[in-house]
């Protein structure tokens, strides 16, 4: 294109040079001056057709490269966007994914602690079946009658045959467990443990025995023995997954293996807690934790 322009030119230059030549008087006859600016006309008619045709190809060529430009804008537009639609579908398939496993994961917890419950109900069944038959058929007084005399601290209790020892003093539950309480935030945990062991032990079946256990863990975890917290707050997780402290037990689990470097494990406490108690403290506690470990929490 460029080369027809400069031939346009120089045809141009060439025939001002030969009307130039003919405007100057000279030898030449009027008819050979009249054929040489008959030639020089043709010459720059040819010359305009020219510069109209390279002009029109011009356009076309300036018009097939607009579009092609188009052309590739929008098919990048096009592919960007795919592109987003594409990751946008492989992070849902990734976090309905782990959404599933989580639940299925849940779901054996919840088997794992039903069988454990069922299993601890089974023995306390038990024990109290022993005792209501140590009750009913109290051991016979091997001491002969008479040998001592009546009201002495060896003679039978009054009233039961063959005589029958003196009731265990069972402590009471709110003033032990109140006891435990604050003996563990004043840092007394050794009487603490001591205290929360009674909660459990005389009162396995109430409430406040898995919040005892929990603390249990605590004094645990606050002595920086992280194996025994985990054995404590799977205790809880475990035997008493309806206290109100299986949140907080599941959390203190987590940060546990944390601590024992077990990152993995640890992480996988904290998205069980977040999928159990979605909106717990806890919870929240959990998803502040897996952002300053740089872990991407799947939306449910």
């Amino acid at each position: 294109m460029l080369k027809a322009h400069k031939f346009c030119n120089r045809l141009l230059v060439a025939a001002v040079f030969v009307l130039l030549l003919a405007s100057v008087p000279a030898r030449a006859t009027s008819k050979e001056i009249i054929e040489l600016q008959t030639q020089v006309q043709q010459l720059l008619d040819m010359v305009q057709r020219l510069q109209s045709t390279l002009d029109g190809r011009f356009g076309v060529l300036q018009h097939l490269v607009e579009q092609t430009a188009d052309n590739a804008n929008q098919m990048t537009v096009t592919i960007n966007a795919l592109q987003q639609k594409i990751n946008a579908q492989s992070e849902t398939g990734s976090g309905k994914l782990d959404a599933v496993s989580g639940q299925v994961q849940a779901l054996n917890d919840s088997i794992d602690e039903l069988k454990s419950r069922v299993a601890k109900l089974d023995k306390s069944v038990q024990d109290m079946q022993a005792q209501l038959q140590n009750i009913q058929n109290p051991p016979a007084n091997t001491a002969p009658a008479g040998a001592l005399p009546a009201g002495s601290p060896a003679s039978p209790v009054a009233g039961l045959p063959g005589g029958v020892p003196a009731a265990v003093q069972i402590p009471p539950l709110q003033e032990t467990y109140q006891a435990g309480v604050r003996d563990y935030n004043a840092a007394k945990y050794e009487v603490a443990a001591g205290e929360f062991q009674d909660v459990l032990h005389y009162y396995p079946l109430d409430d406040l025995a898995g919040t005892a256990q929990f603390y249990l863990g605590e004094i645990a975890y606050r002595q920086q023995n992280y194996s025994d917290a985990i054995k404590a707050y799977n205790a809880v997780l475990e035997g008493f997954s309806g206290s109100p402290k299986a949140p907080a037990a599941q959390l203190r689990k987590g940060l546990a293996l944390l601590q024992m470097n077990k990152k993995d494990a640890g992480i996988h406490e904290l998205r069980l807690l977040i999928q159990r108690h979605p909106q717990t403290p806890e919870a929240a506690q959990a998803r502040a934790k897996l952002n300053n470990l740089g872990v991407r929490i799947s939306a449910r």
